[in-house]
Formats: structure tokens, sequence, C-alpha cells
């Protein structure tokens, strides 16, 4: 069977322009219309989410202000650290770790102090000043056997400078004749390696020196200032000066008397008495005896007396080993000098200025 298969003919188009699509009822006004209603709503919509935005972030914000919740900082003083450590995350603070010597060697590791105090209300999450004790600067007692009493002094001034003193020294030593140099620690209570509790006095057994023979008068009559001075610091007798006016046949500005006379034998602790004529006027020079009451030393002290001149030099006058009570030196300078005493190399105001005693 065959099959014929034809497409029936179409009416030929006379013109391209004689061809029209098929009507669609469509309104362009109403079109336009429709776009600005999405527009008005897209528009609505924008501006409510960025309002929606400002709100959330201007709500974050205050929250952000509010912060944690609150608590009350807890009273960890007198506690370990480890104690108080526990306690501070438990109200969930955070520490914050300084060290420092306090008085109590028994207050080692334990919090002294912190900062805010103890029934502050504070944020959750706040940092709080612990202050730890490192202990006392000195646990133990020293051995202090051997060394100068003076220089011990010294030690402990230094050591406790910055704290209330643990160790205190008993005054006066006991003091006893030896053959260690003078001021020279003997024996101490309480023994070294003692610990130290709490505030501790310091007993020491401190030398004389050697117990010395009797001494000999040195031969001064006659002598100048300059002379006798020295004469005197080549001996260890305490000599006490006086100055007068020249009398008949006596010459100016000399030693005209001392007792107990030249060569005589005294007692370490004895005195002499020196008696010096004034010198004869000079301009701008002025003569005297220097004096002042020191206080009584168990064995003799270095004693220096300066001289600054009114140029600003400064001279030594006169240097002894000397025990206390009354000290005295003689001098001729200018006018305007200043008379400088120190003791163990210490100055001992106050100054004095020639002229002006």
């Amino acid at each position: 069977m065959k099959l014929n298969f034809k497409l029936p003919r179409l009416s030929r188009l006379s013109k391209i322009k004689d061809f029209r699509l098929p009507s669609i009822p469509l309104d362009l006004h109403k079109l336009e219309d429709l776009d600005r209603e999405h527009y008005r709503i897209a528009a609505y919509a924008l501006a409510a989410l960025i309002v929606l935005m400002a709100v959330a972030g201007v709500t974050a914000f205050f929250l952000s202000l509010r912060g944690a919740e609150e608590t009350m900082v807890p009273d960890v003083r007198g506690m370990e650290l480890t104690q108080a450590l526990i306690r501070m995350q438990d109200k969930e603070l955070y520490p914050r770790i300084a060290l420092r010597f306090t008085d109590n060697p028994l207050d080692r590791g334990k919090i002294v102090d912190q900062s805010p105090m103890a029934g502050t209300i504070v944020k959750a999450g706040r940092r709080i000043q612990l202050v730890v004790s490192r202990g006392a600067i000195a646990d133990r007692v020293e051995n202090f056997v051997g060394q100068d009493l003076d220089e011990v002094r010294i030690h402990l001034q230094t050591l406790f400078a910055t704290s209330r003193p643990l160790l205190t020294i008993k005054d006066p030593p006991v003091y006893l004749y030896d053959k260690s140099p003078a001021g020279t620690i003997l024996a101490q209570k309480p023994v070294p390696g003692t610990e130290i509790a709490g505030p501790t006095v310091l007993e020491f057994v401190v030398s004389r020196g050697m117990q010395k023979a009797q001494v000999k008068v040195p031969a001064l009559l006659g002598l100048s200032i300059d002379d006798t001075l020295a004469a005197v610091e080549g001996t260890t007798v305490d000599v006490v000066f006086s100055m007068r006016d020249p009398m008949k046949n006596e010459k100016p500005g000399v030693v005209v008397a001392e007792f107990p006379s030249a060569g005589s034998l005294i007692p370490p602790t004895s005195s002499v008495t020196v008696t010096i004529t004034t010198p004869a006027p000079q301009k701008g020079m002025v003569a005297g005896v220097y004096s002042r009451q020191l206080p009584q030393y168990p064995y003799p002290l270095k004693v220096s007396l300066e001289v600054i001149s009114p140029m600003g030099e400064r001279t030594p006058l006169l240097t002894v080993r000397h025990p206390g009570g009354l000290f005295t030196a003689p001098y001729d300078l200018p006018v305007g000098s200043m008379l400088v005493l120190s003791v163990l190399d210490r100055e001992v105001p106050p100054r004095v200025e020639v002229g002006t005693q």
C-alpha cells in the first residue's frame, strides 16, 4: 500500500507588511501602575529591614553595657594562695597576683591584702588584686660573731629599711676585755640559725680590746699648738686642753703646764690636763679651744676634727682614739674657718664657725 503525504499549500502572502501578530489584550498603563506598587512594597520592606537591624544593634549595645551578672568579692585575706584562687573561681573573678615581703615569717604564701576589699559588689569577670606574702626578708638569725658591732648595726638598718625591723640590738651590749679588736662581737643570743618567728632582740658580748697597762704621759711643755697636736695624735692619752693669756716671762702660743707631769704612769682611762698660752695676735686670725661633750664609749673610738678654710679647703686638725666625755682641741685659724667633728668617720653636727663661738 502506498502512502501519499502532501502538505496543504499556504496561501501566498502578497507582502510582508500584510502579516499580523495575534492581538493580546494587555493594558500598558495598568502594567506601569503595577510596577510602581512593587517598588513601593520593596522600599517599605528595605526600610523595615534597616529599622530592625538598628533596633537589634541598639539592643545588643545596651546588653553589652549591662554586662555580666554582679557578684560579691569574697574575703580571702589570710588564706593560702590555692584556697584563694578556688574562692575567686567560684565567684567567676580573675586574680592578679603581686608579691611582697612582710613582717611575719609565718605569712609566707598567704594573701595579706586584696583590692577591691571583701564585700564589694562587682561584675563577674572582674580582676581582683591579690597580694601574696613572700615571707620576711630574714627568716633566720645570721651569724654575727667575729663582725664589728657598728657594721652589724648598719647592716640591720639597711636590711629592714623598708619594713618593720625584726632584729634589734639590745643596748648596751656586754663588754669584755679580749685579744680581739675593740668592737668585735664575741658571742650572740639567739644563736645563729635560730628561726625568726617575730620581732627578736639580739644580745651581744663585745670586745673592749686588750686590757692595757698604765700609759706614760708625753712631754708637751714648750711645744707650739701644731707640735702639741702632732704629739697627742701619737699617744693613747686623753688630753684636755685649756687656753689662757701668757703671764710674765711666758711665751705666747705654747704649752706652759701639764698635769700629771711628763713621764708619769697613769691608767689608760685617766686624762692629762694641758694649758696653752694664747698665741700672739695676728690680723685675720683667731685662737681658742674647740670643745664638745661626747657620749661615754665602752672603748676608745676614732674621733677626728677637721678645718674647712674660708676658701673651702678641708684639712685635718686632730685625729685620736677617744673614750668619750669631753673632747678638746686648741686652734689658731683664719676668721671664718669651719670646724667639723666626726666619730668613726661620721660627722657629728653642728659645725662651728671660728670667731662666733
